[in-house]
C-alpha cells in the first residue's frame, strides 16, 4: 500500500465525523440516504467485483470464510448496535457516558475491512475498488458515531478523540496484516483471501441490511431508489 492510501482511509472519516459539526440540522433522512447509496455500491462491488476476483483463483471452501464474515457481524452488531448501518440507540439517561462494547466492536469491524486491503494493493495494483468501498462505507458511519456520541452528552474534545480512534482502525488493519502475512504465515497469498472473504461476508450482510430496511414515507422511498440505483451503477463501473 502507497503512504496516500493511509491518509485517504484516516482522513475521510475525520473528515466526514468533523462535518457533522459543519452540517447544521441535516435532516432525519439525509444520514438515510447516504448510507442507502453506500449500501448499494457495498453490494455491487461486492457481487460484481470482489466475489469473482476472490473465487477464480479459489475453491469453493473459500466461502466458508464469507459465511464466517458474515455471521462476525452478526455477533459484532449484538455489541455496536448496528451502528455501522445507521442505527443509533442513545441512552439518554446515561448522558456523559462512553459506550464502550459499541465502541470496541465498532472498531474490530474498520480493522478487520483494512485487512486484505494490505494485499490487494501490493505489487503495484492499480485496482483500488476495496479502497473505495471501504471510504464509502466509513463516510456515514463516522457521521453517525459523532451524531450520536453528541447527542450522548460527550465532550466534543473526548469525541474528536473516539472519532481519530475509529479512523485509525482500517489503516491499522492494512498495517498489522502486511506484518502478519509477511512475518508469521507461510501462505502469503492465502492469508488475503481468507481476510478478503471475511470482509466480503461483511459487506454482504452490512449492505442487504441497508437495502431491505424501508420507510413508510413514500416520498422518502423514491429519492432512497435513486440514492440506491446511483449507488449499484457506480459500483458496476468500478475498478
Amino acid at each position: 500500500m502507497q503512504l496516500t492510501d493511509y491518509f485517504l482511509l484516516f482522513g475521510s472519516v475525520m473528515i466526514s465525523g468533523i462535518g457533522y459539526f459543519i452540517i447544521k440540522n441535516p435532516g432525519p433522512n439525509f444520514l438515510k440516504l447516504i448510507l442507502s447509496f453506500s449500501g448499494a455500491f457495498l453490494f455491487a462491488l461486492t457481487v460484481l467485483h470482489l466475489m469473482p476476483e476472490l473465487y477464480q483463483h479459489n475453491t469453493a471452501s473459500i466461502g466458508v470464510w464469507i459465511m464466517i464474515g458474515f455471521f462476525l457481524q452478526i455477533i459484532m452488531e449484538f455489541f455496536s448496535e448496528g451502528i455501522e448501518h445507521g442505527h443509533m440507540h442513545i441512552q439518554h439517561d446515561h448522558k456523559g457516558a462512553f459506550p464502550t462494547t459499541m465502541m470496541l466492536s465498532l472498531c474490530l469491524h474498520s480493522l478487520l475491512e483494512g485487512m486484505p486491503l494490505a494485499g490487494k494493493l501490493s505489487n503495484g495494483s492499480n485496482d483500488r475498488s476495496l479502497l473505495i468501498g471501504i471510504i464509502l462505507h466509513h463516510l456515514p458511519v463516522a457521521f453517525a458515531l459523532v451524531s450520536m456520541l453528541v447527542a450522548s452528552g460527550i465532550s466534543k474534545t473526548k469525541v474528536i478523540t473516539y472519532l481519530a480512534l475509529f479512523a485509525i482502525m482500517a489503516p491499522l488493519g492494512a498495517f498489522s496484516s502486511i506484518f502478519i502475512g509477511g512475518n508469521l504465515l507461510a501462505d502469503y497469498s492465502g492469508w488475503f483471501d481468507k481476510m478478503m472473504a471475511i470482509v466480503i461476508g461483511i459487506f454482504l450482510h452490512i449492505s442487504t441490511t441497508i437495502l431491505f430496511e424501508s420507510s413508510s414515507n413514500h416520498r422518502f422511498n423514491l429519492y432512497k431508489m435513486v440514492a440506491i440505483i446511483t449507488g449499484g451503477l457506480i459500483g458496476v463501473f468500478v475498478s
